[in-house]
């Protein structure tokens, strides 16, 4: 992957009245990744967005998006960012075709009636080009949104929570197209809830309530925050579970489906009381790979809410 970074930015912070919404934030994207951007709602994640398209001026911080300044040259990055907001944005009353053509007219772009159709067929979307846009489930909203972001041939891709609302197999379908894209040397940073998608991306930065918790190459996430994960199966887990909660070294305990992951960052307190534990023969205990979401719960115990009246202190 080239070194060569499509976003630099460093302090990014954004106020709405006495709110810091985004506090300091950093953020470096090399060319042609697909970055995760994870967080709660209310994070901060789109009002980052903005401000990296060029939509939103940062009352602080300073840095580039595809070369240029983010608090002052907003209109070059946005003739060459493709943006795809969380809420369908076009003509329900045009149909895919007409959508297609405003925003080509919009651009100003040659060639208007071939880019159109080549959108058309890129996507997908050629035998359902005269279907209005008001008829199409989330699936087609979304190929539609995705196919007018990228008809002026963008070198960034901005989405957030493209994926929200949309079956399995459209989720499926529309990650196939963003890693094609990144093979061409797209660039996509993308927002997302969903750990299946997180784990897709080649980098991720997790930001809670306007502040940075961490950010690497996806793999390494779990690693960097330090947990230590046990797997319990058996009978009465919810019994275990507030047992374990009061249990040294325990310092989350996530119910998935039919089985516990227990963590903590003290390895040797924890795999103690996982042994004393497992001597009861009571349940069945199996040491593994701390993922995503197990690191992203723990993340969020200690992140505070910047809309709370009363927050409670950041964990150490």
């Amino acid at each position: 992957m080239s070194a060569e970074l499509v976003i630099d930015v460093k302090g990014l912070t954004k106020r709405f009245g006495e709110r810091t919404v985004v506090d300091h934030f950093d953020i470096r994207v090399p060319k042609g990744a697909i970055y995760g951007f994870l967080g709660p709602n209310g994070s901060g994640k789109t009002t980052t967005i903005r401000m990296l398209c060029g939509l939103l001026t940062p009352d602080e911080g300073e840095g580039t998006c595809l070369g240029f300044d983010v608090r002052h040259d907003a209109a070059d990055i946005k003739e060459r960012v493709g943006y795809m907001t969380q809420k369908f944005s076009y003509y329900e009353d045009l149909s895919i075709r007409e959508n297609l053509d405003f925003v080509a007219r919009m651009y100003q772009l040659p060639d208007r009636k071939q880019r159109v159709q080549t959108a058309l067929e890129d996507l997908g979307l050629a035998d359902r080009a005269k279907q209005l846009a008001g008829s199409l489930s989330g699936g087609w909203k979304q190929r539609l949104a995705l196919a007018a972001c990228l008809l002026h041939e963008p070198q960034l891709l901005l989405l957030d929570e493209p994926t929200a609302g949309v079956d399995p197999k459209a989720r499926r379908d529309f990650w196939d197209e963003i890693r094609r894209l990144s093979a061409t040397g797209v660039t996509v940073l993308v927002s997302t809830h969903y750990m299946d998608e997180a784990v897709q991306c080649d980098f991720i930065t997790y930001i809670a309530y306007g502040k940075k918790l961490i950010d690497g190459p996806s793999a390494m996430i779990p690693a960097l925050v330090g947990l230590e994960t046990w797997r319990v199966e058996g009978p009465e887990l919810g019994t275990l579970e507030a047992r374990l909660k009061t249990e040294a070294g325990v310092e989350q305990v996530a119910r998935f489906g039919a089985v516990l992951h227990v963590s903590g960052t003290d390895k040797p307190t924890l795999n103690a009381t996982v042994e004393r534990l497992k001597a009861e023969g009571t349940h069945h205990w199996s040491l593994q790979v701390a993922g995503l979401e197990e690191a992203f719960i723990y993340l969020m115990a200690g992140a505070r809410d910047n809309f709370a009246t009363d927050p409670a202190p950041v964990a150490a």
